[in-house]
């Protein structure tokens, strides 16, 4: 699944267009490298996603196409 996809689905981003934004102004990186809206996430992948107020870093547990709003969140696990 493109990471954009996946931040949409699994709702940290509210828009496929603001996770697009996000990639190509660098602000995404998994597994400590930046990259690029197609990129394809895969299960266990560690993602960072820098914004203004801090950084968000999390592991993508599982990935689905679509998902119901309470699910949303057994999709990926928040890292300190």
């Amino acid at each position: 699944m493109r990471i954009d996809k996946f931040l949409k689905v699994s709702r940290i981003l509210k828009r496929r267009t603001v996770a697009q934004e996000a990639a190509a102004a660098g602000k995404i990186s998994v597994n400590g490298k930046e990259v690029k809206p197609a990129y394809r996430v895969k299960v266990g992948d560690v993602v960072e996603l820098a914004f203004s107020t801090g950084v968000l870093r999390f592991r993508v547990l599982e990935l689905k196409e679509t998902v119901k709003k309470d699910e949303a969140g057994s999709l990926y696990e928040i890292l300190a």
